[in-house]
């Protein structure tokens, strides 16, 4: 349970500096410098801390009346701001105290500008709740966010009927970050988009959506303050604007790495003839393995696990908690399943396919023309990450070194972890401008007639995009 209370907590104790928590007044005094005449702030506070037991993070969430900026084209807002994920107090209560120089806490705090609308006297709360559940996301997973991070949420950010169903990450325009004694803290906005603004930052990357955003008013404007009622995406305000989000695609690729999936591949070649069969290798005495920045965005992808699905990335927002037990801590939460799936290990065997048949749902489906044109094409790599286990999919390109898959063996498989080499030297541009050609009929929105299959016989590579049932089978 919450509590709204003006000058809950924070800054009611202001003037008693000695029982003041260090890290918790710096924040707190960078926000009386962004509005020096809201001392005492309606706050958002847990009724039980975090610390003592209880379900929530953070500990306060500050609700401040925004006026805006005339001079550039800024509304009138409401501007909430968190207090706990950085380290408030510096007594290993809630964070691991590692010194000044480094990230207080997460090393950020998360804000939101929504917009007031008329006749409203008080901020709506519920954008407290949407932050509780960010912040337990980020506590359980120990995954930070960073500006440019897109959030798939898939439903409205305040339970209504609303377009606004997802959310990009941002740096907040007037809160600047703090040195603390406990480390530093930045300040990253969350700003409510719609699905198909979603989906442009997917494609291509999320500061180019923001810029776009920032260049239109009602779709949030130089602060990008939220409209919850806003009907229209940037796109059907201005459609010249896909223009420029196809030209950053071809230009620049796609940030996007990986996600999560309903997907699973099959090897279809002939059996080995015996165990040893130069298909099938062991890597224990020289272990090939990709350059620690492609394992690492592999590792993050398959940490993360940004959902494309009916599911959203970090769990909807329950107000009906059941219990209070805390988390497991982040030490032993750091190594995920799935994220030691992808770790190489000397016991099992790398064997390279000679075909192999590839499968995923209509929504993972629709990522594989990203994947080819936004990815592969500009040398980078693609990983699918199966919800149901620890399979895993990796589409790499020349431009990967060390990968397991070569031009030669295109299709390798490590355990559970399936690479399919997709080379341009190995497939030409014009195969590659086939496979997208066949495959941008996924694309289209809507629901699409199922099952779908792709057939390359010539590279003996198979796809097919099956129903959701298909996944949810437990023999699947």
């Amino acid at each position: 349970m919450e509590d709204m209370r003006p000058g809950s907590g924070a800054a009611a104790h202001l003037g008693l500096a000695a029982l003041f928590p260090p890290g918790l007044q710096a924040v707190y005094g960078e926000c009386k410098r962004v509005y020096p005449d809201q001392a005492n702030p309606l706050q958002v506070t847990a009724i039980v801390k975090y610390w003592l037991g209880g379900p929530d993070p953070l500990d306060y969430i500050s609700m401040y009346r925004n006026a805006g900026c005339a001079s550039v084209d800024v509304q009138e807002h409401w501007h909430y701001i968190s207090l706990g994920l950085s380290d408030l107090y510096g007594d290993n209560r809630v964070h691991e105290f590692t010194g000044p120089d480094g990230p207080s806490g997460f090393g950020f705090e998360l804000t939101f500008r929504l917009k007031r609308e008329a006749g409203e006297t008080a901020p709506p709360t519920w954008p407290a709740e949407l932050m509780q559940g960010l912040a337990r996301y980020v506590f359980q997973s120990d995954n930070t966010f960073c500006t440019g991070d897109h959030i798939s949420w898939h439903c409205p950010l305040d339970n209504s009927e609303s377009r606004i169903q997802h959310m990009l990450l941002t740096e907040d325009p007037q809160m600047q970050p703090v040195q603390t004694p406990f480390g530093h803290v930045s300040f990253l906005q969350i700003v409510g988009v719609c699905t198909e603004e979603l989906q442009a930052a997917q494609q291509w990357n999320g500061q180019g959506i923001l810029d776009l955003l920032r260049g239109v008013r009602v779709a949030g404007g130089p602060w990008l303050i939220t409209d919850m009622r806003r009907g229209e995406t940037v796109f059907d305000i201005d459609p010249h604007l896909q223009d420029s989000i196809d030209k950053g695609v071809e230009t620049d690729g796609s940030n996007l790495s990986g996600v999560s999936a309903k997907c699973s591949w099959e090897d279809v070649s002939r059996p080995p003839e015996d165990e040893d069969d130069s298909r099938s290798i062991c890597i224990a005495s020289q272990p090939r393995r990709l350059s620690d920045k492609d394992t690492e965005q592999i590792r993050e992808a398959l940490r993360k696990g940004l959902e494309i699905n009916s599911k959203s990335v970090l769990p909807p927002i329950d107000s009906r908690r059941h219990g209070h037990d805390r988390p497991q801590s982040r030490k032993d939460s750091l190594e995920s399943e799935s994220s030691s799936a992808i770790v190489p290990h000397e016991l099992v065997r790398t064997r390279q396919l000679e075909s192999v048949h590839l499968k995923f749902n209509q929504e993972s489906g629709t990522l594989l023309p990203l994947c080819l044109r936004g990815r592969i094409l500009h040398g980078r790599h693609f990983t699918y990450k199966s919800i149901n286990g620890d399979t895993a999919i990796t589409f790499v390109s020349s431009g990967v070194e060390g990968a397991f898959a070569t031009e030669q063996h295109p299709y390798a498989a490590h355990g559970p972890w399936l690479q399919v080499s997709i080379q341009l030297i190995l497939l030409t541009e014009d195969f590659v401008e086939q496979m997208l050609s066949e495959l941008q009929d996924l694309s289209s929105r809507g629901e699409s007639k199922l099952p779908k299959e792709y057939s390359w016989s010539e590279k003996k590579l198979k796809i097919s995009v099956l129903p959701d049932s298909v996944f949810d089978s437990p023999l699947q």
